[in-house]
């Protein structure tokens, strides 16, 4: 059987960093069914580039996206000009790549509009992946309608980044470049994705229920203003970590709120975006409703890391003897150097863990995976992907 293969490159030219990559001149043979490319936005000329990779890797498919950093097995390159490859060979396999915008998005109303739009009923699809634009996208509604399309199947993926000072990302789908809308690819087949989402933040405090809000804006938790429940929190912390939690403090809402005990990973991870002293609120990055419930986080180095080993053992475990040809991870900007103070650290927990599975990615302004059954955009996260 014919192995995939994944490559990354740093060349500061991404005619030699395609080289590098193992895509020469001449078109690649055998060529994969499918293709995961992503590259550095610091690259002129993301259309050339993108259909010259498109050409020479002779993938049936090819999607991806730019990512602020890029990855690749063992190895994380952020902000820096790279490129990274994987190239699955998946005998057997479906795909239907479509890309969308968030007018199409907003025009589809039913699944069985979402399944025609796709091009493939609900018994040929095993899962989706996605990458979409952070600017233009309603990604939740986009991954939420594939979830009422296709029940029960993982959809994983990532928003693709660009340069912090400037605003827009590129998307990728066979030689085509997008700056907006989403590529969404269903697999159906021999192959599906297991799922591996780990976290980035640790709980403080205790929960507390939503009883008032406006949009995004919190009024009152618990019955109580909301500012004063966080300086509140913030006060019964030890003084170290009242200290990383200044600078380190996020939200999270419960994702099963039927669970007695939570603990870290069963939020979904938001940024704490404002707050107003006069009227003692606070603003998030969610559209909370009353009757949630949400709990105060730290971005955490030490959580994050064995939340992540803990969610790898568990999945090499039930995998089992069960081949894994290639895998994508999808992690936020705000872990990498920034969280962990060294490189490289999901790409080489993955590693350590599951050996030299083919791998490539990218650093996300957000990531899609789900837990318990059920699709979220996330956070602060590590989502892998694992094709099996």
């Amino acid at each position: 059987m014919i192995e995939s293969t994944a490559a990354i490159d740093e060349n500061a030219h991404w005619v030699d960093a395609l080289t590098g990559i193992g895509l020469g001149d001449e078109a690649r043979a055998p060529a994969p069914d499918l293709a995961l490319f992503f590259a550095s936005p610091l690259y002129p000329d993301l259309p050339n580039l993108v259909d010259q990779a498109f050409r020479r890797s002779a993938a049936s498919v090819m999607v991806g996206c730019s990512g602020h950093g890029v990855i690749g097995l063992s190895r994380e390159v952020e902000g820096g000009p790279a490129l990274s490859l994987l190239n699955l060979m998946l005998p057997g396999t479906e795909l239907y790549p479509k890309h969308i915008e968030q007018e199409e998005v907003a025009g589809l109303r039913s699944p069985a509009q979402w399944r025609e739009w796709l091009g493939a009923p609900a018994d040929r699809v095993n899962a989706c992946l996605v990458f979409s634009d952070p600017f233009t996208l309603d990604t939740e509604d986009l991954i939420n309608s594939l979830a009422a399309a296709y029940p029960d199947r993982p959809i994983m993926g990532g928003l693709a980044s660009g340069m912090p000072e400037r605003r827009g990302t590129w998307l990728f789908l066979n030689d085509e470049v997008y700056r907006s809308g989403a590529v969404v690819v269903g697999i159906g087949g021999a192959y599906t994705l297991r799922a591996v989402v780990a976290q980035g933040a640790m709980p403080i405090g205790r929960p507390w229920t939503v009883t008032a809000v406006q949009r995004n804006v919190i009024q009152t938790l618990g019955g109580r203003p909301a500012l004063d429940v966080l300086h509140e929190t913030l006060e019964s912390l030890p003084a170290d970590l009242r200290q990383r939690a200044s600078r380190n403090l996020l939200t999270g809402l419960a994702m099963d709120e039927g669970k007695e005990q939570l603990a870290q990973g069963d939020f979904v991870i938001r940024n704490l975006v404002g707050v107003d002293p006069d009227a003692k609120a606070i603003a998030i990055g969610a559209m909370p409703q009353v009757g949630e419930t949400l709990q105060f986080q730290i971005r955490d180095a030490d959580a994050a890391d064995e939340d992540l080993r803990r969610q790898l053992a568990a999945a090499r475990e039930h995998l089992g003897t069960t081949e894994v040809p290639g895998a994508l991870l999808c992690t936020c900007n705000g872990r990498g150097v920034g969280l962990f103070g060294t490189a490289d650290h999901d790409a080489k927990a993955v590693a350590e863990s599951l050996g030299t599975v083919p791998l490539a990615g990218f650093f996300c302004n957000g990531e899609i995976g789900p837990v318990g059954g059920k699709v979220y955009l996330h956070g602060f996260t590590a989502s892998l992907a694992l094709f099996v």
